[in-house]
């Protein structure tokens, strides 16, 4: 089903992009194409990382951070272009997104200068890469129940961090990570927080892989032993967490979700193709089951595009509380069609590259209803948040 290219303002800024990629995503770095995204997201490491210094030498890393912190300024509509062509082109998931989508831009908003020197370039030259500490056992929806606790060394005024952080993504091969945690005896709920950077490589800190159903694991299990993060690694002030880590998550717009798209829609095309083969698209069911998912899959589009707005300026607006229900439902059910398709096949492992995709498809999107806030919370925030409706007792919590 490809597109046709309507001329806009974004046209230049595309050419360029197909141009780059098709010059620099060859020779060592072709075994990365279509790899490293969701299910495969352990794929490759180390080559990802040089893959990552690759763009920054083009000037491709950091796209939409400001000009004065190294970065192109693009706005939202050229951000959009930038992901899309790059997804069509094959580019491989980005192991410098955390760091780019979002430490990096709340250093920005809220770092110290000395943190934005020595973070800020290592980020946008594809030096160090990061990982996200917030979600603990007992602490993943419910993220103010989260209990690792930092304590202040009076000798030096660093932060010691005791306790457990898990599903965190590619903490196996970061540098860095950025955490919550407890810094107020007695404190509950959002109070008494504190969002602390620490290095990774130290004493004090083990990193335990998590096995999924499909085989990876990029997933893991992170235990704090008293490590050591710097009194100069605090973002923001004591107590201030909550609204630190809050504010993070505002920064990522959702911009890299086209992208994503671009991977969905490759994945339609394939249980198209293969439905074709083997004649499964003679069953009706099946036929409009995938013209639903295009359909679907349009208004995904449509509704990332206007959550987006013009110029990013704007806080997101309720128009962005139901898109990740919206994404991830509709992935889910896009799985379901890949093994209703592919029918007996579906249950042998096979050296056919086009049916362990869509295998690993099936299996990941399990947890696409899972990660970053489950069905239950999203339909929680849409009815609170979107509509008015009473909160859901939470308890002392809160």
């Amino acid at each position: 089903m490809p597109e046709r290219a309507v001329p806009d303002e974004t046209t230049a800024l595309r050419a360029e992009v197909v141009n780059w990629m098709r010059a620099h995503l060859v020779g060592d770095f072709a075994p990365l194409r279509h790899r490293g995204h969701a299910g495969d997201g352990d794929a490759l490491p180390e080559l990802r990382k040089r893959w990552e210094r690759e763009l920054a030498s083009g000037g491709w890393t950091c796209v939409g951070w400001p000009r004065e912190h190294g970065g192109r300024g693009l706005s939202i509509t050229e951000q959009v272009a930038f992901q899309e062509e790059y997804a069509r082109a094959g580019g491989p998931g980005r192991m410098g997104h955390i760091g780019e989508g979002l430490i990096g831009p709340t250093l920005i908003a809220y770092g110290t200068e000395s943190q934005k020197a020595r973070f800020l370039p290592r980020i946008l030259g594809g030096e160090d890469f990061w990982c996200q500490g917030y979600s603990e056992p007992g602490a993943g929806s419910d993220l103010a129940a989260l209990r690792t606790r930092a304590t202040r060394d009076p000798a030096t005024g660093d932060w010691l961090v005791s306790g457990q952080k898990i599903w965190t993504s590619l903490a196996h091969v970061s540098d860095w990570i950025f955490a919550l945690a407890r810094c107020e005896e007695g404190s509950v709920g959002r109070k008494g927080l504190i969002f602390l950077m620490l290095p990774l490589r130290q004493p004090g800190v083990t990193i335990h892989p998590i096995r999924q159903m499909g085989g990876g694991e990029e997933f893991n299990s992170v235990f704090f032993d008293n490590a050591r993060a710097s009194a100069e690694d605090v973002v923001g002030e004591p107590g201030e967490g909550w609204s630190i880590a809050m504010a993070l998550l505002g920064f990522e717009r959702g911009v890299s979700t086209l992208g994503q798209q671009m991977v969905f829609a490759e994945e339609l095309q394939l249980i198209i193709d293969i439905a074709r083969e083997n004649g499964a698209a003679h069953a009706p069911v099946i036929r409009q089951r995938i013209a639903r998912a295009w359909i679907g899959l349009r208004a995904l589009r449509f509704s990332a595009l206007r959550v987006l707005g013009a110029d990013g300026s704007a806080p997101l607006g309720r128009e962005a509380l139901g898109y990740k229900y919206q994404w991830s439902n509709w992935h889910r059910d896009l799985g379901r069609l890949a093994m209703d398709v592919l029918g007996g096949d579906a249950n042998i492992i096979s050296d056919d590259p086009r049916r362990a995709r869509l295998q690993q498809l099936f299996l990941f999107s399990r947890a696409d209803t899972i990660y970053g806030g489950t069905n239950e919370i999203q339909l929680n925030i849409i009815a609170e948040q979107g509509l008015g409706m009473p909160r859901e007792p939470r308890g002392s919590l809160t």
